[in-house]
């Protein structure tokens, strides 16, 4: 989403997004004209008139359960951003019984939430990393 009008989405999806992803974006892009959304967010600029680079990661009951705001000299990283959904869908389905360690990725070792966790993370940690 961007202050951008959906005509010069279009262009840039046209002339940028496509030549970098095969086949073009595959989701809908919203325009935010008037910065509405980003101000709701905290991330619309007044003074230039457009929102600074922030992705949101909101669950099904619309609680925001991760962002992350970057100057736009600074691009983002998908693969990480993926990385963090499937974690998220994977606490969210568990109820809170599967936590995940630092750079978790799908089909490693997941924590088990405990008191046995107080003073021992990182050794779980170790387990956990050994795998990478």
């Amino acid at each position: 989403m961007s202050v951008d009008s959906m005509f010069v989405h279009k262009m840039w999806v046209d002339h940028e997004l496509s030549k970098m992803v095969e086949g073009g974006v595959p989701f809908p892009m919203l325009s935010d004209g008037g910065g509405k959304v980003g101000s709701a967010y905290g991330v619309y600029d007044e003074e230039g008139g457009v929102d600074v680079r922030g992705r949101f990661l909101i669950d099904p009951d619309g609680i925001i359960q991760g962002f992350e705001v970057l100057t736009p000299p600074v691009g983002r990283n998908v693969g990480e951003t993926l990385r963090q959904i499937q974690a998220f869908q994977l606490v969210r389905e568990s109820k809170g019984s599967k936590a995940t360690p630092s750079g978790w990725k799908p089909g490693k070792p997941v924590l088990q939430p405990g008191e046995h966790l107080v003073g021992n993370v990182w050794k779980e940690w170790k387990v956990t990393m050994a795998f990478d």
